[in-house]
């Protein structure tokens, strides 16, 4: 019969002096911590770069990792935020273009008209979710990549329940104005290629 699983505290006091304690808790944790940074940076390779020193982070301080009634995920999405500011910070320091926004890639689609607006929509919304603050990114990637609740949100963002719902609708609310604007300069744009062509 299969042991019942540790719960996670149980394994972080265990980590300290147990490497496959915190195996299992690197296992139960990859993705998702991996998945939070992706969409906070963009870029695979440097979530996969940032996900590795998150748990080499945690790996280093778990011995003193303190139960403070907030799940040990909340730890680690901590670290992970704080890995990501100061990796936009020292990225707006140094600007760099990645490649692969500039290179054709070749699929053949079924309808690529749809499946042009589709990405059109998708850019337009990761731009305007890369222009919110980090806080309100982090929002946005727990509620809707990580699918969690206002008040596991608020654990990991060290905020109230309400706080939270507050800021989410906050956010909401800059990004229909964002899209709003946007969509309007677009509409103008081609009333005025319109005009010149015709």
């Amino acid at each position: 019969m299969k042991e019942p699983a540790m719960d996670d505290m149980a394994l972080a006091r265990q980590a300290g002096s147990d490497p496959e304690a915190f195996g299992e808790l690197y296992e139960r944790h990859i993705r998702k911590i991996y998945n939070y940074i992706y969409y906070r940076t963009g870029n695979y390779h440097d979530a996969e770069d940032l996900t590795e020193m998150v748990f080499q982070r945690a790996l280093r301080h778990v011995a003193t990792f303190e139960d403070k009634g907030v799940p040990f995920t909340a730890w680690l999405y901590r670290i992970a935020h704080n890995l990501v500011a100061n990796w936009h910070r020292d990225r707006s320091r140094r600007p760099v273009v990645p490649l692969d926004q500039h290179v054709a890639v070749s699929e053949v689609a079924e309808h690529p008209e749809s499946e042009a607006m589709a990405h059109e929509e998708t850019e337009l919304l990761m731009a305007i979710v890369r222009q919110l603050p980090p806080d309100r990114q982090q929002l946005l990637i727990l509620k809707f990549v990580e699918r969690m609740s206002n008040a596991e949100v608020g654990e990991v963002m060290g905020r109230s329940e309400g706080a939270v719902k507050s800021l989410y609708h906050r956010t909401l609310n800059t990004m229909r104005a964002e899209a709003r604007r946007i969509e309007e300069e677009s509409s103008e744009a081609r009333s005025v290629k319109d005009e010149k062509a015709g």
